[in-house]
Formats: structure tokens, C-alpha cells, sequence
């Protein structure tokens, strides 16, 4: 029979309780409808606020025929999620793309492509409605929730990130763009776009226009400035650790060229030593992201315990000795990568062994 799993202690339960109240208060909001009429004259007028990290206007066109079908069969829509600015204004958290194709399909001549079920009003645009229909389509309200001015930057982009999980949404490198801009981010941005860099890490189009190389870099240098304050979640810790990174480099006008340059050594130490760069084969189109943080970090943190690495040649250096070991393998895999003792394993494997190959 198996051991009754332990249960939690009274002071546990005092902590998670207390856990629970803290982050509900980081939540305040109201429910509100709207018209779609108003929500596309607002569009129209230009009176919400979409933050960066909401992207362009990416919706396929069979998406956006599907999302107005839906509408005009009269079918639930998703809360519009908003955030009510200092100045009143909103800030869309979550739905600017209906909102958007509300605005193009009532304002914007959208034609209506192949429909199923209301296949004769394929190729319809909203003036070809009767005036009755028009009415009622517009008369329909949407379902708003909005998030009052005390909700902060980490409370919006972490129900951002929540209702979109599972879908088609901003990666977290486009929402730490959208809401933190500032110099560190800056750098992030520019170090994102070295040649060297993609010609190490090749990624596809799709991860390169989510800012994947954004989200590298942003790794390279959180987690090897230290992972004290990680807790298994990268969001919340990129997210914190770039809000930081920003006040240091505003305060520091010095620290962006000492980072530049940091960035610039653990890339060529890598080129000249990793045949493959981050590349499982030769032929890879890919970077696993474990695999990229096992061997970026764990040669940022081995120059930075032995400097003299740098002037090692590729045979004293010899990654070829563990590069292709069952370990490696085993530790830079996509199970469980996001936990701490995981991801220390993967960065300390290759820091060790080039700290014990480059010494004499």
C-alpha cells in the first residue's frame, strides 16, 4: 500500500494563503459591454492604446472571415480585456486583433471570403448589407473587462500571457519589448541583430519575427549575471531582471559597452571553438533554446572564472572531448528545462568542462 503523501503543515497553508491575498490585490477590475459600433468608432478614432507587445495586425484573412461570421450569427465573443491608463484612456491587454477586424470589416471594406455555414454572404462587405442587418450587427455588444490604473506592468502582461496560452500570441520577448523600453532592452535589441549571432543560432522565420533573438540574448545575460532570484518561471525573472537592467544602464552610461563587449566574446570564443555553434548537426535550421543556454552561459561563466580561455587554440580547448556526449545530450533535452536545478546543470556541465580542459 502506498505512503500516505504528507499533507500541508498549518504554517505552509498560513503562507499560501497569505501568497494568494497578495497577488489577488494585484487584480482589481469592472465588467462592461460594448457596442460593436462604438467599439469600431473608437478603433476608427484612434482612443485605445495598443501596447507593442500586441504586434501588428496579424490575423490571416480566413481568420477574420470566421471571427465576422461569428458575429453576425450572433455567437458569444471573447472578453475584450482593457486596462484603464492614469489619463483614462485604455490600453488593450488582450483582443486587439477582433478589435481591429471589427473596425476593418464596419469601416475598412473587408470583403467576406468562403464562409461555412453562411456561404451566400461570401464576398459580402458590411455596405452590402441591408441597412437592417447593419443595425443589428452593429447594435451587438462585446463583453469588456477592465483592469483599473492601480493593476501593474508584471499584473497586465502575466493575464496577457494567461488568456493567451495555448493560442497564437506575443512571445515574451515581444512583451518585455512593448513594456519595458529603455536602454538595456535597447542593447538587447541591437546585439539581437549580430550576423555572427544568427549564423551560430539559425531560427526559423517565424521564432525571428516573435523576436526569438531578443529572447536569447536576454537569457545569455539574466542568467549569467546570477539565478538567485529565479523561481521556474523565465517570464517573471526576464521580465524583473530587464525592468533592473534598465535603471542600471541609465544610472551606468559606461555598462551597455561592458555588456556589448561581454556579448561579443562568449560569441567569437564560441565560433572559434564550437564547429556547430548552438547546432545539434550540421544541418540544423534550429536552436534549441537548452541547448543555447547550456553553451552561452556556460562559456560566459567559464571566461568569467578563467579569463585565459580566450587564448586557448580549438585543440587545448577540445570541446570535441564531451560535445557529444550521452550527458550533454541528456541535460540539454526540453524536459523539465525550465527548472532551476535543470538549468544550473546544463550551464555548470559546460563551464566545468572547459574550466577543466583549458587548465595546464
Amino acid at each position: 500500500m502506498p505512503r500516505p503523501k504528507e499533507r500541508p503543515t498549518v504554517e505552509q497553508v498560513k503562507l499560501a494563503e497569505e501568497q494568494i491575498v497578495a497577488q489577488s490585490k494585484r487584480i482589481d477590475f469592472f465588467l462592461t459591454e460594448y457596442s460593436v459600433e462604438l467599439l469600431a468608432q473608437k478603433v476608427r478614432d484612434g482612443e485605445y492604446v495598443v501596447p507593442d507587445y500586441q504586434r501588428e495586425y496579424v490575423w490571416e484573412e480566413r481568420r477574420k472571415w470566421r471571427f465576422i461570421e461569428s458575429l453576425i450569427m450572433g455567437l458569444p465573443i471573447p472578453f475584450i480585456f482593457f486596462w484603464e491608463m492614469p489619463d483614462g484612456r485604455l490600453e488593450i491587454v488582450d483582443g486587439s486583433q477582433r478589435l481591429r477586424t471589427i473596425h476593418e470589416f464596419i469601416y475598412g471594406g473587408l470583403e467576406l471570403g468562403e464562409l461555412d455555414p453562411l456561404t451566400h454572404l461570401s464576398g459580402f462587405r458590411f455596405d452590402d448589407l441591408p441597412e437592417s442587418r447593419q443595425r443589428k450587427i452593429k447594435n451587438r455588444s462585446v463583453r469588456g473587462i477592465v483592469l483599473n490604473e492601480h493593476a501593474d506592468e508584471a499584473a497586465r502582461l502575466d493575464m496577457f500571457e494567461r488568456i493567451n496560452t495555448g493560442s497564437k500570441h506575443a512571445k515574451n520577448a515581444e512583451i518585455r519589448r512593448g513594456a519595458l523600453k529603455g536602454p538595456f532592452l535597447n542593447l538587447v535589441t541591437e546585439l539581437a541583430n549580430t550576423p555572427l549571432l544568427a549564423q551560430l543560432a539559425p531560427l526559423s522565420k517565424s521564432v525571428k519575427r516573435e523576436r526569438g533573438y531578443e529572447e536569447l540574448v536576454t537569457r545569455l545575460f539574466a542568467y549569467g549575471d546570477g539565478l538567485e532570484d529565479y523561481k521556474d518561471r523565465p517570464a517573471d525573472f526576464l521580465f524583473s531582471y530587464s525592468k533592473k537592467m534598465n535603471a542600471a544602464f541609465a544610472a551606468e552610461p559606461d555598462l551597455p559597452e561592458k555588456y556589448r563587449e561581454r556579448f561579443n566574446t562568449v560569441l567569437n570564443f564560441i565560433s572559434q571553438n564550437f564547429p556547430l555553434g548552438f547546432r545539434k548537426t550540421a544541418n540544423s535550421e534550429a536552436t534549441p533554446r537548452a541547448r543555447f543556454e547550456s553553451i552561452a552561459i556556460g562559456v560566459d561563466r567559464a571566461l568569467a572564472e578563467s579569463p585565459e580561455l580566450v587564448g586557448r587554440t580549438a585543440l587545448e580547448v577540445n570541446v570535441a572531448s564531451w560535445i557529444n556526449l550521452p550527458e550533454f545530450k541528456t541535460i540539454t533535452s526540453s524536459d523539465g528545462a525550465n527548472a532551476i536545478a535543470r538549468l544550473r546543470g546544463r550551464i555548470d556541465f559546460v563551464k566545468n568542462k572547459l574550466v577543466e580542459n583549458g587548465i595546464d
